[in-house]
């Protein structure tokens, strides 16, 4: 099993070695590419003023940010939705991690140094060098709708990333991507969705050759998946 955490942060700057903060945090659990429904969504009061240069980009005010709480009293709780096996995943991910890690760091807790982290923007930038790639221009590029996106939110974000990595991987076929897990040798199927994939092209094959490839399954192929009911 693929563990993914696609995760966006909102912060009052650029720099948190200059002072600037988070100010929201959201975050979707994928397995296997695919959402499972468990969500994190959190703002935070980042003890500071928000530039008005930032609050043009998200929309997060001081004054609406007064009342939630600081880092500091959430981190737990991101900490523990993330886990020690979800692989990261993330649109220009050095950012992000840098501003989460360095509140971890000076909250006293432990860091995400450790996890696997995927990059969507460098993903993107292999495919389509040249080409603007920021998340609207991904979305544009493989029809998502952002209607929603009047202003950068951290879970909405982390919502449309995940549909825009889903494409960045190959498409509307997840299931049809193999995986090796660290601790296995084999290739792991989603036998269901191979039973039910339909091919673009039909080839008629008369009773006769459908008995000798029944044959052949079962003689040749320990469990065969073909042939699984």
């Amino acid at each position: 099993m693929l563990r993914e955490i696609v995760f966006d942060t909102e912060t009052t700057g650029l720099n948190p070695h200059e002072g600037d903060k988070l100010v929201e945090i959201g975050a979707l659990e994928l397995i296997n590419h695919l959402p499972t429904g468990r969500t994190y969504h959190q703002y935070i009061n980042p003890l500071r003023e928000v530039p008005e240069d930032a609050v043009k980009i998200h929309g997060l005010t001081t004054e609406f940010l007064k009342n939630y709480p600081r880092f500091s009293q959430i981190a737990e709780d991101f900490l523990n939705f993330v886990g020690d096996d979800g692989v990261l995943v993330a649109h220009n991910a050095s950012f992000d991690m840098n501003f989460i890690n360095y509140e971890l760091k000076h909250g006293g807790f432990n860091t995400l140094n450790h996890h696997q982290v995927v990059d969507t923007l460098e993903i993107a930038k292999s495919k389509f060098p040249g080409a603007r790639n920021n998340l609207d221009a991904l979305c544009r590029r493989f029809n998502i709708d952002n209607s929603k996106r009047t202003k950068h939110g951290a879970l909405l974000d982390a919502e449309l990333l995940a549909e825009v990595y889903l494409e960045l991987l190959g498409g509307a076929e997840p299931s049809m991507n193999f995986h090796i897990e660290q601790n296995i040798s084999k290739k792991e199927v989603n036998v269901q969705s191979i039973k039910n994939f339909k091919p673009s092209r039909n080839f008629l094959i008369n009773n006769k050759e459908q008995e000798e490839h029944e044959k052949f399954l079962k003689n040749k192929i320990n469990n065969a998946i073909w042939l699984l009911e």
